[in-house]
């Protein structure tokens, strides 16, 4: 049988010291495994482009709107499957390595219950719910 995903895009970003920024999820306002950390972004939707998807998640996620230094990371499996309708389909993620110029104006979406800036192995322990362990050990090695 032929399996169903989604597109979902993601936001690696680093500060100047070269911690990570991870978003706390809502459960009460998306799917998965109660409240776990994440990484920036969203799913493509109709007719947007991976880079008017990146931009525009970025911005309503954390209310920042220049980005520098994109770069593509990499694309994995998620661990998680989204519900939709009566089932569930996969999510493929496109990670994108950028970063911005000031992380004090960060300001997260009723989607996030928290944010915090993490060093590389910490960050990699905390999105090991959703992302599989080979990008986990990527990102501790960061």
């Amino acid at each position: 049988m032929e399996e169903s995903y989604h597109l979902g895009i993601k936001g690696l970003i680093r500060d100047r010291k070269g911690k990570i920024l991870l978003l706390k999820v809502n459960p009460a306002k998306l799917h998965g495994k109660g409240d776990y950390w994440d990484l920036p972004g969203g799913r493509v939707q109709k007719g947007d482009s991976i880079e008017d998807t990146f931009k525009r998640e970025i911005a309503e996620e954390i209310s920042i709107d220049e980005i520098l230094d994109v770069k593509p990371l990499a694309m994995v499996l998620s661990n998680i499957r989204i519900p939709v309708g009566d089932d569930t389909v996969g999510l493929i993620l496109g990670i994108y390595q950028c970063k911005i110029l000031d992380g004090s104006n960060i300001r997260i979406s009723d989607e996030h219950i928290a944010f915090d800036w993490f060093e590389p192995r910490k960050a990699a322990k905390l999105l090991t719910v959703k992302y599989p362990e080979d990008f986990c050990e990527v990102i501790g090695s960061l």
